[in-house]
């Protein structure tokens, strides 16, 4: 039997959790599903360009385990890209926390999502 995932920390909730070709009916298309934790490892490592060091760090997990999210969810993102699937981002072993650098409590603009 395998191990239970670890959580991972994620700092950011994504903006929609639905993303779907233009002018197919969501109800014909197939749909592959990023967890949580490859959405926020994508996004650190490719959209603020963090090595898959510091990624770990943020997730909270080693860099191996960060090397093998990172091979997974571009390998999803690509294969719907490619084929004309859709994508869901939901679910996944994670632990939602507030960004980091924002120092103590809320501040004025929340914790980076509603």
């Amino acid at each position: 039997m395998p191990r239970s995932r670890k959580p991972r920390t994620i700092a950011h909730r994504p903006p929609v959790a639905v993303f779907k070709p233009a002018g197919v009916p969501a109800r014909q298309l197939m749909w592959i599903t990023v967890r949580l934790d490859e959405y926020e490892a994508l996004r650190l490592a490719d959209g603020e360009g963090l090595n898959q060091e510091d990624v770990g760090e943020r997730l909270g997990v080693s860099r191996p385990t960060v090397s093998r999210i990172l091979e997974s969810a571009h390998r999803k993102v690509a294969q719907a890209l490619s084929q004309g699937h859709a994508l869901a981002i939901e679910g996944g072993p994670v632990q939602f926390v507030p960004p980091m650098g924002r120092g103590r409590g809320r501040g004025r603009h929340g914790w980076g999502w509603r």
